[in-house]
């Protein structure tokens, strides 16, 4: 399943980072980030539950970049 969601990031480079961070979090199979239109797209692996696996992307950008956020609603 693939869904996008809305987010804020301040640049480009900070944006690739969410997105390599999103990428390592478990039950994701794919993600991309764009600075441009500020949203996420991502592919959950088969099973997963969603918002556990989206809590966990959030926690991982947080740590590589403080002040982003991603819109879970």
């Amino acid at each position: 399943m693939k869904k996008t969601y809305k987010i804020e990031v301040d640049c480009a480079s900070c944006a690739l980072k969410m997105e390599e961070a999103a990428r390592k979090v478990e039950g994701v199979a794919d993600a991309a980030v764009s600075f441009m239109t500020q949203k996420m797209k991502v592919e959950f692996a088969e099973g997963v539950q969603e918002k556990a696996v989206m809590e966990a992307v959030r926690k991982a950008c947080r740590k590589v970049e403080s002040d982003c956020e991603v819109y879970l609603d």
